[in-house]
């Protein structure tokens, strides 16, 4: 069992991580200021970027749900791993050798350890892709082949084979030192009474990857006439491999995604690799599971789906599934902030079948050609009635009706009310009257969930507030002091000790910036060096802790000069208490006895220097 992380060690590999590569894999970060990057939270669901990264710091911030902290507590929280394996993780990419203390000899090696999965998963990968080159191989050479993917395309994607053997990956990985309880762990071997064998045999194998990279999990295809099992068969619930939140290709698709602003959702496998091969790198599909909440929120945080100007694209096969699969994205729609279409291939293909049999230029014909997920399903639910008879006309215009009264913006829904009149043959009139009907009967049912969500609510709430800080005070004295205790966190650099020392002598009126002060001027002989916040942090008590990581995310407006910045910031500080002590001077020299000389010259030498002192701030 190795021993405990040697902290010089710690400090220098978060030293040399940027935090704000890390997050990106994760998240959509755009410019949020000098210095400062801006994203959706990936620790709640949010429709507005609250969730701040400051690079130079090494430290991130939501201020719409609390969460912050370091490039350590980033990882911890959002993949659940321990505080040993985030350093391990990132020490692993950037190639950084580790030293352990107290006995250690390297990482710990127990069976349900996260980088054991993923050590397993990728030694797995790295089999099944060499096993596709083998004779037995030859149905999934075939199988690819017949699709339109060539050896090129099949190492692009990391796609391999399982032999139909029952042990040959458990002896494989066996040799390379893992046990049959971390291989149970990654879902690779199944269970029996007479030991592990096996879980995928004789079929084609698909990675997949995290949207770092790692590889978590598999999907394999049934290739055999004799293997009885189910046509795709997945990893199963992992500590890594989570099928809700997992979508294929993302780890290959998220900068696209980004940068295009947006994303195209599949079915298969083998859709998004034509899709990627046809040019349309921003597809991506579940594995193995409906499209839901999760899948939503991990593409919104990819996107950075803060406006309506993405696009989010869904295909669906034209049989029973697809059109269930269709109405569940369309009940989930008004998540996204982007706007949402539907594409359907000619004759129902779907873009693996599309591009073997007409080629690319059709697949991105198909995308370009996309329909907004409302005109979709109006017409999908209207065209399953008889529109040559009344009754069949009247239905399709009920049926309808609630589907427009979905939509958020009135233009569009007066838009949307009118195809609607148009397709099922109703007079205007009578659709806008059944959207607003169905409107009401929504807006019951909507107002009883928004009081089951606020129950909820005050049920999760902490008995004890949390004290964070949000937008700048509207008091001037207590923005000048949130500010000040700013700059020192962000740009310590840029002030000098002298400075420092002087700021942080005056008088706090905000009790929560006071006691910051303190831990900052306890702290003050490391100003500026490694680990400045999380020594600051460490200075305050507990509750105060998340107010220290705010201050040092939220965004300054340093300009082209932070140092200039910073230095008027404290000496507005500074000139403030100056002020204050001119006026509280000078009202007692006011009251002082003419007589008394010696105190009155006593005053006047102080609010000289103070005057002096003001000067010098002006001059510097």
């Amino acid at each position: 069992m190795a021993g405990r992380i040697r902290q010089s060690d710690i400090e220098e590999v978060k030293a040399r991580t940027n935090i704000a590569d890390i997050i990106g894999d994760y998240v959509s970060l755009k410019p949020g200021g000098v210095g400062s990057l801006k994203g959706l939270c990936p620790f709640h669901d949010e429709r507005s970027p609250s969730f701040n990264v400051r690079p130079g710091v090494g430290r991130y911030h939501c201020f719409g749900c609390g969460e912050g902290g370091d490039v350590y507590e980033f990882l911890v929280k959002l993949d659940h791993v321990s505080f040993t394996e985030a350093v391990e993780r990132l020490a692993a990419r950037i190639g950084f050798e580790l030293h352990y203390e107290e006995g250690g000899g390297g990482p710990r090696e127990s069976s349900g350890n996260r980088a054991r999965i993923l050590a397993a998963n990728t030694a797995a990968e790295e089999f099944f892709a060499g096993m596709l080159g083998m004779p037995e191989a030859d149905p999934g050479r075939r199988f690819l082949g017949e699709r339109g993917f060539d050896a090129i395309a099949a190492q692009r994607f990391g796609v391999g084979y399982a032999p139909k053997s029952w042990d040959e990956l458990t002896n494989h990985l066996r040799g390379k030192g893992f046990t049959p309880e971390e291989l149970l762990a990654a879902g690779l071997v199944s269970q029996r009474d007479r030991g592990v064998y096996d879980r995928f045999r004789g079929r084609l194998v698909w990675p997949i990857r995290d949207v770092t990279g790692q590889t978590i999990g598999f999907g394999a295809r049934r290739l055999l006439e004799d293997d009885n099992g189910p046509k795709y068969l997945n990893t199963p619930e992992t500590p890594v491999y989570k099928k809700t939140q997992v979508l294929y290709g993302l780890d290959l698709a998220k900068r696209d995604i980004a940068r295009d602003d947006q994303v195209v959702v599949v079915e298969g496998y083998t859709d998004v690799m034509a899709c990627h091969l046809a040019g349309i790198t921003t597809a991506v599909a579940t594995c193995g599971t409906a499209f839901g909440v999760d899948h939503i929120q991990t593409i919104r945080r990819v996107m950075g789906d803060d406006s309506s100007s993405g696009s989010v694209i869904f295909t669906f096969d034209p049989d029973a599934a697809g059109q269930k699969a269709a109405a569940r994205a369309f009940g989930e729609e008004r998540r996204f902030s982007a706007q949402t279409y539907v594409a359907v291939g000619p004759d129902g293909l779907d873009p693996c079948d599309l591009r073997l049999a007409k080629g690319d230029d059709a697949v991105r014909r198909m995308i370009d050609g996309k329909k907004p997920m409302f005109e979709f399903m109006i017409r999908q639910v209207v065209e399953r009635y008889d529109l040559d008879s009344v009754e069949g006309r009247t239905a399709a215009l009920r049926a309808g009706a609630p589907i427009v009264a979905t939509i958020r913006d009135p233009a569009s829904q007066n838009g949307y009310a009118r195809e609607l009149a148009r397709l099922s043959g109703a007079e205007l009139q009578d659709a806008l009257r059944a959207v607003r009907s169905a409107q009401r009967s929504g807006r019951g049912e909507q107002q009883s969930d928004q009081r089951a969500g606020m129950a909820a609510v005050r049920e999760s709430a902490p008995a004890e507030p949390i004290v964070v800080a949000d937008t700048a005070p509207a008091d001037p004295t207590q923005r000048t002091e949130r500010e000040s205790l700013m700059v020192l966190l962000q740009l310590p650099g840029e002030v000098g000790g002298e400075r420092a020392a002087r700021a942080l002598q005056v008088p706090f009126a905000n009790p929560t910036h006071a006691v910051i002060r303190d831990a900052m001027a306890s702290q003050l002989a490391t100003l500026g060096q490694p680990g400045w916040v999380d020594r600051v942090q460490a200075e305050v008590p507990t509750a105060y802790a998340p107010t220290v990581n705010a201050l040092a995310v939220g965004a300054l407006h340093a300009g082209s000069d932070p140092g200039r910045y910073a230095r008027s910031v404290l000496d507005g500080l500074i000139d403030r208490d100056l002020l204050r002590e001119k006026a509280v001077l000078t009202a007692r020299l006011a009251r002082t006895d003419p007589q008394d000389a010696e105190h009155r010259r006593s005053l006047q030498i102080a609010l000289a220097s103070i005057d002096s002192e003001r000067m010098r701030l002006r001059s510097d």
